[in-house]
């Protein structure tokens, strides 16, 4: 019997009760599925920490919404600037890490995870 996932009907704004703090990004999870997870992330300033980097065993899909973003792959010099309506597709195991976030106004990011293969 195939497996049936209940979903329910919901509704919201990327951009709708935005929270600002220095002290920590802000994450909510609007889809949370075995397969599938997307987040919106608010940053005000936060970067990786020093010698952090993410290894992540799933790919993500990142677009920033508002705000921008420097971030850094491993084997690069070079810093990927992002900013509003820019994306980046990251493969699973690609290591990266966020050198900045705008200190002066929130980077919104919608990001999207799930398994590179079927």
């Amino acid at each position: 019997m195939p497996c049936l996932l209940l979903m329910q009907l919901s509704f919201g704004n990327l951009f709708e009760a935005v929270e600002s703090n220095e002290a920590q990004e802000s994450v909510t999870r609007l889809i949370d599925m075995p397969r599938l997870k997307i987040e919106r992330i608010v940053s005000l300033g936060q970067k990786s920490p020093p010698g952090f980097w993410y290894d992540q065993p799933f790919a993500e899909w990142v677009a920033v919404l508002a705000g921008s973003a420097g971030l850094r792959f491993e084997g690069e010099d070079a810093i990927k600037v992002i900013s509003s309506g820019g994306y980046v597709l990251i493969p699973a195991r690609a290591k990266h890490r966020v050198e900045w976030t705008e200190k002066d106004r929130p980077t919104i990011w919608l990001a999207v995870h799930f398994p590179e293969t079927g």
